[in-house]
């Protein structure tokens, strides 16, 4: 049966089309097995006629969240060049840019014909592949594939990409703090089901947030162990502790942020345990702090320092008249806040310095409950 409706989808699709919104209304409602049926030949089929433009959309959409459902299908290298670039274009398509990237070539190589190793290209491959690969590369956020990937996946194919852009990259992603050179397309913002409510920072850190509690390297968007809820927002519930600790306590484990004042600059940490107002000292050794996150948008500067194994008896305290207070960092329950670190060696403080001043004014902060999926 599958076989017979993807033989004959076009004529299905036009008289379905031809029997109205009834018809139509079909199609939305089982779009989902069509598509992974023959993703490749539906969206092309749908393309040709203005009748589908609800149906075109929502297949999109559907694909945007689901991208494997395309990039998986051993029909993708079919796929026609205007509608892979049509969604590489979109900014909500859920997929890590390496991946992206990885796709674009595996499409490449199949509409060449040719091996995906370099080393074996002739002179005529190569120029092959470049132009095969030009349209494309405009639409690659290249600054968000990370520098491992970028040497082992991006770097060995030089030789097909524009020299200007492999030397900016190499300057990106060696020379400390140096920003783009190009205009460069913002990070991909997927409709992801974390969607963030936050004025402080973006979806995009989520997976580095995540990484950083399980001490991982990172996680790709579509693995993220953890939802984060906002619970409390200075600016919405006031900047005093008592509404730090009604939204707060006995939330289990959250994480802060906070923008200091007069700066672009983030700071935040992460408590696993409960917040209270009992005047207690919390031993842990999965707390940390962080800092240097750039207008809620470049991680790459991103600090980070976990509690001192020798003092983490002293990660965590909880007082009715402060916010959050971690160790030699705390709250007094108004914007002036302190990271105690003088000039004695780390190892006396329960978190070690990472640049973060030591007396400072908030302009806000947020704090999200983490909770385990």
């Amino acid at each position: 049966m599958a076989i017979f409706l993807m033989k004959h989808l076009s004529e299905i699709l036009i008289n379905i089309g031809a029997s109205g919104l009834r018809g139509i209304e079909y199609l939305i409602e089982h779009q989902t097995e069509f598509l992974h049926q023959n993703p490749t030949g539906i969206l092309e089929t749908i393309y040709q006629y203005e009748t589908f433009t609800d149906l075109w959309n929502f297949c999109l959409e559907k694909i945007c969240e689901e991208p494997k459902i395309l990039f998986n299908s051993d029909k993708f290298t079919d796929l026609k060049a205007p509608l892979l670039e049509m969604l590489i274009k979109r900014d909500n398509l859920n997929m890590e840019e390496i991946e992206i990237w990885e796709g674009l070539l595996k499409w490449c190589f199949a509409q060449q014909n040719m091996l995906n190793d370099p080393t074996k290209w002739s002179k005529d491959d190569a120029i092959k592949i470049e132009r095969s690969l030009h349209r494309f590369i405009p639409l690659i956020r290249f600054y968000d594939i990370n520098p491992a990937d970028f040497f082992y996946k991006v770097y060995c194919y030089k030789e097909i990409l524009p020299q200007d852009l492999i030397h900016n990259l190499l300057e990106f992603h060696i020379v400390p703090n140096i920003k783009p050179k190009t205009n460069v397309a913002p990070s991909r913002k997927p409709n992801l089901k974390f969607k963030l409510d936050s004025t402080l920072i973006e979806s995009n850190h989520i997976p580095l947030f995540a990484s950083w509690i399980d001490r991982k390297d990172f996680y790709k968007k579509n693995d993220i162990p953890y939802g984060f809820k906002l619970i409390y927002c200075s600016s919405r519930d006031g900047f005093d502790a008592a509404s730090f600790h009604r939204n707060c306590d006995n939330k289990g484990a959250t994480i802060w942020i906070a923008k200091i004042q007069g700066t672009t600059q983030l700071i935040g940490g992460y408590n696993p345990l409960d917040w209270d107002g009992n005047g207690v000292w919390k031993n842990t050794t999965d707390s940390f702090l962080f800092n240097n996150i750039i207008d809620g948008k470049s991680i790459s500067t991103a600090k980070l320092s976990y509690v001192n194994d020798n003092n983490a008896s002293c990660a965590i305290y909880c007082e009715s008249n402060q916010g959050p207070h971690m160790g030699n960092f705390y709250c007094n329950g108004t914007d002036n806040w302190t990271f105690y670190h003088s000039d004695i060696s780390d190892a006396n403080f329960a978190y070690p310095k990472i640049g973060i001043p030591e007396s400072f004014k908030v302009e806000k902060y947020e704090v999200f409950q983490v909770i385990k999926k």
